[in-house]
């Protein structure tokens, strides 16, 4: 039976064999439970309310044995520190740090933020996130315009945002408010073809904006086949949310 205890916060970590299992109040959870979150490299032990972490506490030392399976899982999350190598939309980059410079550099070009003297690492991975933002506004643009042209769609407002739970999300217009779509910024780490699947699906939504067979006929007319982009968003993409 589990033990009812209040001693524990929202955000806590406990160690459960040798592995960190930190516990996490969720409103939207209906039960205790155990979920790998492979973007931050960690196993959450999730409650439905602060007053349940104790029982979410002992779940996860009963199920010891399942998370010591899932450890190998466990990667710490990716820092964007100089000399970091990363993929931009299909070119090879490496992150660069001069005084008072964060760069993003490639063979033949070169992509540069100011920083502050004596800025610290968070404060470098800032002036890198902003420039990758940069980065995919200029290579998603185009793709937006290009696959509205085809639904013979109005180009909605772009935004580039730091999500880590979608890769992009649609809000089509209506007489109050113009459409907009928001993608991910680490989609300029994933293949062009797979960033470009996501750029179509959002545009498809702003005719369907469901998940139904008329909106699948629809992003598969802009793209073809979309199975092998979400298979490998699948397979790849905590890695991705783990940049950062």
């Amino acid at each position: 039976m589990f033990q009812r205890a209040s001693r524990h916060a929202d955000g806590d970590v406990i160690e459960v064999g040798a592995v960190p299992v930190r516990l996490t109040v969720s409103r939207r959870a209906r039960r205790i439970s155990l979920r790998v979150d492979r973007a931050k490299g960690e196993v959450l032990a999730i409650a439905p309310s602060l007053r349940r972490l104790g029982e979410a506490a002992a779940f996860a030392y009963e199920r010891s044995g399942w998370i010591a399976e899932r450890a190998p899982e466990l990667k710490p999350p990716t820092r964007l520190a100089p000399g970091l190598a990363l993929i931009v939309f299909g070119v090879p980059c490496r992150l660069g740090r001069s005084p008072g410079r964060a760069s993003l550099e490639a063979e033949g070009w070169e992509r540069g933020a100011r920083l502050a003297l004596g800025a610290d690492d968070a404060a470098y991975a800032r002036a890198i996130v902003q420039l990758l933002k940069r980065e995919a506004k200029t290579w998603f643009a185009p793709r937006l315009a290009y696959h509205c042209a085809a639904l013979g769609e109005p180009v909605p407002r772009l935004s580039i945002v730091d999500a880590r739970t979608r890769w992009g999300s649609c809000s089509p217009g209506d007489a109050r408010h113009a459409a907009s779509i928001r993608l991910s910024w680490r989609l300029a780490l994933a293949p062009t073809a797979v960033a470009d699947y996501v750029a179509a699906h959002e545009c498809a939504h702003l005719l369907h904006p469901h998940h139904g067979p008329a909106f699948w006929a629809e992003t598969r007319r802009l793209v073809g086949d979309e199975r092998p982009h979400r298979a490998w968003l699948r397979t790849h993409g905590p890695a991705l949310h783990a940049i950062g």
